[in-house]
């Protein structure tokens, strides 16, 4: 991966924005739904190996693509968005980080044939957080899209396990009150999974998890002991209180283990 180009300013409505340690920049929208550190985790998550294929279903304006191309280099990726303005997003910053990724604006449920004839080593995903069927919609569309989508969890894992090579992965992070909608979209389909809990703080439960499956996979069901985000019980000044080894992942690019 080449260095940042600063190219030209972004459009009123986008800010220009560092992740990773500066390591990658975005554009993306001021106000809608903008990458957090979701994605920086999901992309330290993802076991690629340089020159391998990557597929990345609902890629945004590119954060964790981006972010895994910083870490693991020489890799193929195809990033599939379903609403244009953020996939025109994704292509700029994949230009303005030197990132040859290709860019498909399309619904994963209604992949082009270059994507459908490709089976890829990693298959990964950050879904809509929230079920449409509850809670009310944001008045902005691409942040309603981005966290309330209109495609159902087994239409997500459908998708990725038809475009894993055999013994591929997929890599996904997700809310926690989903993951028995994930495990069942699962079955049949993806085996030897494991999941990570994700909590905020030590003694609280977990908001959100990391998850792997492989294709052709065989090994047994596994639940890892829950990472821990922050120090301490509380946020208790202004100030970042990540846990030394999180800070590396979100800050020095350090990938997550997490074993074959």
């Amino acid at each position: 991966m080449t260095s940042i180009s600063d190219g030209s300013l972004p459009e009123p409505g986008l800010s220009d924005d560092r992740i990773l340690g500066g390591r990658v920049a975005l554009w993306q929208p001021r106000r809608g739904y903008r990458a957090g550190i979701d994605p920086v985790l999901l992309a330290a998550a993802t076991p690629a190996k340089p020159g391998q294929s990557v597929l990345e279903l609902g890629a945004g304006v590119g954060a964790a693509f981006l972010c895994l191309a910083a870490r693991v280099p020489e890799l193929a990726i195809t990033a599939v968005e379903v609403q244009g303005d953020y996939a025109e997003l994704a292509n700029r910053n994949a230009a303005r980080n030197g990132c040859p990724a290709e860019i498909v604006t399309a619904d994963l449920r209604a992949l082009p044939p270059s994507v459908k004839q490709v089976r890829f080593d990693h298959v990964i995903a950050n879904p809509p957080y929230f079920d449409r069927d509850f809670g009310s919609p944001s008045p902005d569309k691409g942040r309603n899209l981005a966290f309330a989508g209109d495609t159902p969890m087994r239409d997500w894992v459908d998708t990725a396990s038809r475009r894993l090579a055999p013994k591929g992965w997929l890599t996904m992070i997700q809310k926690a009150a989903r993951l028995p909608e994930v495990l069942a979209a699962l079955e049949g389909r993806l085996g030897s999974v494991r999941v990570l809990p994700l909590a905020g703080r030590a003694g609280r439960p977990a908001d959100r998890f990391l998850l792997w499956a492989r294709k052709e996979g065989k090994a047994p069901f596994r639940l890892e002991a829950p990472l821990v985000l922050h120090e301490g019980q509380a946020h208790l000044e202004d100030a970042e209180d990540y846990r030394e080894d999180v800070r590396a992942i979100l800050r020095d690019a350090k990938a997550l283990p997490v074993g074959d």
